[in-house]
């Protein structure tokens, strides 16, 4: 079975909504929301490799420094198992624009289980909705 290890951020807004993205259609999981992030590849630090997909999908610049680990998911799809450190992000640089198709919205916490999200994504959001009431 291929084993898959991607990074993800939560972005938390100064008014306190988290930003999630729409997987485009012709993608797996198409249709399903999620934290944004993506692969890590061969040789990058996981919170480098959460840097540059956020630059290359979202536009904005996250430094190393601003990230605080949460949680992470671990969870077996039907061909892969997916491994994937989540991220709290509250400062960063520039404007969360769709740069790859997908389509954004920012949720406040209580509404996140409105979303329909990858297995892998659903028991964060407990996790992360927690972390925010602290």
């Amino acid at each position: 079975m291929r084993f898959l290890l991607v990074a993800a951020g939560a972005l938390i807004s100064e008014k306190g909504a988290v930003l999630l993205a729409q997987r485009p259609a012709g993608k797996t999981l198409a249709g399903l929301w999620e934290f944004p992030g993506g692969k890590i590849e061969v040789g990058e630090a996981p919170e480098a490799a959460l840097c540059r997909e956020l630059a290359e999908e979202l536009g904005i610049k996250v430094r190393p420094q601003d990230i605080v680990p949460l949680s992470f998911a671990s969870h077996t799809y039907d061909d892969f198992h997916l491994l994937m450190p989540l991220w709290i992000i509250h400062t960063w640089s520039g404007v969360a624009t769709a740069r790859e198709g997908q389509t954004l919205a920012w949720v406040m916490p209580d509404l996140l289980s409105t979303y329909p999200m990858p297995e892998a994504d659903v028991p964060l959001i407990g996790v992360l909705q927690a972390h925010l009431r602290a």
